[in-house]
């Protein structure tokens, strides 16, 4: 599990075109001071398993799904990447709850400067639209973000100075596709509430309490 809040901003070294899959190598001496085989790294916002690790630098195995499903494949030597260790037990959680499991991707279509901030303005796939509401989170490329305005097909999302000298969203341009996970907690109550938790008839408090008790495991009376 991870937070969101990225450590390193590290860059891809090498990419291994292995058929089916990829094997990356990628730069982030300080994600990789303490990581060894078999750990978790967050890259864009994807959780990888660490194969192995030296000089700084850690491999990568990227399957398929991986590669169809979020922006790694776009990824070549040079590429600067948002690198996250996952949140130990009893730490701080800076950002929200992030798996690292990509439910699709973006694009940025607009940036509009500001004084001290940017506002980004990033496309949404039709299907995660119901998942994402104004000043909820969402994950982009890692990065946790509070939504400004949420619509059927993009959503804004503003960025301090932090977050653009920081992370790859202060380099990304219009055009450049972007990693999006959105609030699992959303789409653990819709499932629940899809298996037929509502009785016909409720009352709008009956499906607050109900979805309240989907997230806690109570019953709803």
């Amino acid at each position: 599990m991870f937070t969101g809040i990225v450590e390193e901003l590290g860059e891809v070294a090498a990419v291994e075109d292995m058929g089916d899959s990829s094997r990356f190598r990628l730069r982030g001496p300080l994600v990789t001071e303490d990581a060894k085989h078999g750990d978790s790294i967050a890259v864009n916002g994807v959780c990888l398993t660490v194969v192995g690790t030296a000089d700084g630098e850690f491999t990568a195995d990227v399957m398929a799904e991986t590669l169809k499903r979020s922006s790694l494949g776009a990824l070549v030597p040079g590429s600067r990447v948002n690198l996250e260790r996952p949140m130990a037990l009893g730490g701080r959680l800076g950002g929200h709850l992030v798996q690292g499991h990509v439910d699709g991707t973006g694009v940025i279509t607009g940036r509009e400067a500001g004084e001290h901030w940017e506002i980004v303005t990033v496309s949404l796939p039709p299907r995660l639209a119901r998942y994402v509401v104004e000043k909820g989170s969402i994950t982009v490329d890692g990065v946790s973000l509070t939504v400004v305005d949420a619509a059927d097909d993009h959503f804004t999302i503003s960025l301090i100075p932090t977050t653009l000298g920081l992370t790859t969203l202060g380099i990304k341009k219009a055009g450049d596709p972007v990693n999006l996970e959105v609030d699992v907690l959303a789409k653990y109550v819709e499932r629940l509430l899809g298996a037929g938790a509502v009785p016909a008839g409720a009352t709008p408090g009956a499906v607050a309490r109900t979805a309240a008790g989907a997230v806690t495991g109570e019953a709803a009376v």
